[in-house]
């Protein structure tokens, strides 16, 4: 199948109308806003995640599994750990993402700036061709009623060819003669601009083959650069998700090692404290024959003091004299 081309199918039958040449202009028009609306489109995505990166990065330091201990723990930090690297991937993707968009920003300048000189030809062109254009119909309408004047003229000529006035038949002669001048006068400069817009229009079909060729280029080549930049993004997004995910198995792997019978044992080793547990509670009656004695807490109490004996009885008249005995017969003041 032929390929269809904008030079082929963008002409007007009237010399003056640019309708074919303003409908591309449109649809460069239109392309060129599909250009900013896509890097509007990427530099808000970019500051999503840029967004999203940094609560990430706010969320990796934030306590978790603080108080947790032995292989749990260790899986937890890990955790923390790949989400803080998820963060700054996900900024590192977010400046990636203002890259292509200040790429596709440059391209789109680029084009406007090779398209403003075509389009400021083409508009001289356009100025140009109406012009002369309606120079010549101007000049025609002007050439087509001199030449109803001389014939009206010669006209009037032959009618009055049998008169005997002369000097009528001079003035209608005169007449005719100057009609005939301005008709010539006229053709002439109707061929003259006639000529003279077939050369503008032959310059403006040039030009406009030209336009055509470029802007169907430019229009190629946006949609390409488009269809690439938004490939790209999503290699981008894509690879995000891999990088992610290489980062998340660190923490599989680390919770693969998760033993949870270690860190039960872990736990009762450093935190236990006995492995009796307390004499079950008894009843214990109060009227109870059998019930064991009470054990009176130690008294605090002084000690007691120990007096020898009873004084000698002052009633003792006899004269006798009364000594302290000791009844122990193994009793000695002597201590070893």
């Amino acid at each position: 199948m032929k390929n269809l081309h904008f030079k082929d199918f963008f002409w007007n039958c009237d010399l003056t109308c640019t309708g074919g040449y303003d409908s591309i202009i449109q649809y460069l028009n239109d392309g060129k806003r599909t250009c900013k609306e896509v890097e509007d489109f990427m530099k808000a995505r970019a500051s999503v995640e840029e967004k999203y990166a940094k609560d990430l990065l706010g969320l990796s330091k934030k306590v978790c599994g603080h108080n947790e201990m032995n292989t749990l723990k260790r899986s937890l930090d890990m955790l923390k750990l790949q989400t803080e690297h998820v963060s700054l991937s996900h900024l590192q993707l977010a400046q990636s993402m203002r890259e292509e968009a200040k790429k596709l920003e440059e391209f789109r300048e680029r084009q406007k700036e090779a398209r403003k000189k075509m389009e400021q030809q083409m508009d001289a062109l356009h100025k140009q061709k109406s012009t002369h254009f309606k120079k010549t119909m101007d000049s025609k309408k002007t050439y087509e009623q001199k030449c109803r004047d001389k014939e009206e003229a010669d006209q009037n000529m032959n009618r009055n060819t049998n008169t005997n006035n002369t000097k009528q038949i001079d003035k209608l002669f005169s007449k005719a003669q100057h009609a005939k001048q301005n008709a010539e006068e006229a053709d002439r400069l109707y061929h003259q601009n006639v000529t003279i817009v077939g050369k503008v229009r032959d310059e403006w079909l040039k030009e406009h083959v030209k336009a055509c060729e470029m802007f169907e280029k430019q229009a190629m080549e946006r949609i390409n650069f488009l269809r690439n930049t938004v490939w790209t993004h999503l290699n981008q997004l894509s690879q995000q998700c891999v990088t992610s995910d290489e980062l998340y198995e660190e923490v599989r792997k680390s919770l693969e090692q998760c033993d949870v019978q270690e860190d039960i044992e872990h736990f009762v080793n450093l935190r236990q404290t006995g492995d009796k547990p307390p004499a079950p509670v008894l009843y214990d009656n109060f009227y109870c024959d059998q019930r064991p004695p009470a054990v009176a807490p130690p008294s605090r109490q002084p000690p007691p003091i120990i007096r020898r004996g009873p004084l000698p009885d002052p009633a003792n008249n006899s004269g006798d004299t009364v000594y302290s005995t000791v009844q122990d017969a193994g009793y000695s003041v002597i201590q070893y």
